[in-house]
């Protein structure tokens, strides 16, 4: 089995347009939670979100691209155009014949559904947009990438709720591990924050309509943003090889399925896949000094998942930092994972622990080392990212300092 790198990495989200901004944000503990510019928001019950602002696409791409690219996939291509710059690869010849994409989203193009649907059942069109299919289809953004960088292997989208990202990347983590690629383009992108995909959140009563306070006795529910982040992961020996700079080694990968119910998660589900990502990267809980929680705010999810990881650690629970960035980005329910890789490679690159943003009111069923309101310093050796999607399943990423 092959060591796999992580040699680049971009991003398009609330808190930045790169990965410095980004990192930046975080460090700070900046919030980018704020009211909704979008249209009818005042038809909606829920009215705060973590948009990415001032997304001017006329500047990054041309009139006859943007017919083509829903918001989601725009987003993509932004992110893994920093992704590959960063990692330096040149995908010709050989190597473009065993480079792919495997990009996760749960909502695919869903702006370019709703401004239809609007088209036909509101205003009365019997007509709509030739490319509309090539923009919402949810393997849009994959297809792309594939295009933009010339990338004939193995490439597709993955949909699984909030674990598409994590499902994304650790099936491209298998492909660059097998052998069955050399790199791989992997990650999630975004874009539900439009009017039709917030009234049927508004439906499952899960939203907070004051912000996202995960881990805190007064947390009311989750807060959903928008954005992208693009890995490129590489064979360990191929990235070393061409002297590379290595961002960390994506170690280990574990996915599994509560088989319980549709929308309410399960602590035994969550602390089997743990166990099961630090198996497959050859870690034990000792060695590991953080994890970035799925931590969602509401309820069920922070009480549950502060239970798998007591569960999954034992005793060495008591010595984890664990934060959920989600309080500053919002939840970008299938790019969720991807952008918080980012938060463990900031993690394991420079020891700073992303914080989560208080204030955090002492809730004792989440009695973890929660790394409350501000960034903190730290040596981290190693990192889980966890992350837990409707329909109970579960998908853990483990990583190592390179």
């Amino acid at each position: 089995m092959r060591r796999v790198a992580i040699t680049g990495a971009g991003t398009v989200n609330p808190l930045g347009r790169d990965v410095p901004e980004t990192w930046a944000a975080m460090r700070e503990g900046r919030c980018a939670i704020g009211p909704l510019a979008l249209r009818d928001a005042e038809r909606l019950g829920v009215r705060i979100g973590a948009q990415v602002r001032d997304w001017d696409e006329t500047a990054r791409f041309s009139r006859g691209e943007i017919a083509l690219l829903d918001r989601f996939a725009q987003f993509a291509l932004a992110a893994a155009a920093e992704a590959v710059a960063q990692a330096g690869l040149r995908f010709d010849g050989e190597l473009g014949l065993r480079t792919g994409a495997v990009i996760g989203t749960s909502g695919g193009g869903l702006g370019t559904i709703d401004e239809n649907y609007r088209l036909v059942y509101a205003e009365g069109k019997n007509r709509v947009h030739p490319f509309t299919v090539p923009r919402l289809m949810a393997n849009a953004a994959a297809s792309h990438l594939s295009m933009a960088h010339g990338l004939r292997g193995p490439t597709f989208a993955v949909t699984s709720a909030c674990a598409s990202s994590n499902h994304a990347i650790g099936l491209a983590f298998g492909m660059v591990r097998s052998g069955a690629a050399t790199a791989m383009l992997c990650g999630g992108a975004e874009a539900m924050l439009c009017f039709g995909g917030l009234k049927a959140w508004e439906g499952l009563r899960v939203m907070s309509q004051t912000g996202c306070r995960p881990f805190s006795a007064d947390r009311d529910g989750m807060v959903q943003g928008e954005g992208a982040a693009v890995l490129v992961l590489e064979e360990w020996e191929h990235a070393r090889a061409r002297g590379a700079d290595i961002l960390a080694e994506l170690a280990g990968f574990a996915m599994a399925a509560d088989a319980g119910d549709i929308v309410l998660p399960s602590a035994e589900g969550a602390e089997r896949t743990m166990r099961a990502a630090l198996a497959d990267a050859g870690l034990d809980p000792a060695d590991v000094d953080y994890v970035n929680a799925h931590g969602t705010g509401t309820a069920a999810n922070d009480r549950t998942e502060c239970a798998a990881i007591r569960a999954a650690f034992g005793p060495q629970a008591e010595r984890l930092a664990v934060s959920s960035t989600k309080s500053m980005h919002g939840h970008l329910i299938g790019a969720t994972g991807a952008v918080e890789l980012l938060a463990c490679l900031l993690a394991l690159r420079e020891g700073v622990i992303p914080p989560t943003l208080g204030p955090v009111v002492p809730d004792p069923d989440c009695d973890l080392d929660v790394v409350p309101d501000a960034a903190r310093r730290a040596r981290v050796r190693a990192c889980l990212s966890n992350a837990f999607a409707f329909g109970g399943l579960n998908a853990v990423l483990a990583l190592r300092a390179a």
